[in-house]
């Protein structure tokens, strides 16, 4: 996946996970405790993606500079 990909990606990710986080903070105190508990499943399994998406980025990132500036070696 391109760099491109990854950051559009990233950035849906990290509005889903801001999405949910502003779900759970304007949750009514009476709400059910399994709905919450859904919305906190939904807001672990969105923040384990965001965290996926990150590193994959970093990663690919860190190989692009490392592909910019070769490494010439001399000839004997």
């Amino acid at each position: 996946m391109s760099i491109k990909l990854l950051a559009i990606e990233l950035y849906r990710a990290q509005q889903d996970t801001g999405r949910i986080e502003a779900q759970l903070a304007a949750a009514p105190l009476n709400m059910p405790l399994e709905a919450m508990a859904g919305l906190r499943e939904e807001l672990r399994q969105a923040q384990a993606e965001l965290q996926l998406l990150r590193k994959m980025l970093d990663d690919k990132k860190g190989a692009s500079s490392v592909d910019l500036h070769p490494i010439r070696l001399r000839s004997r």
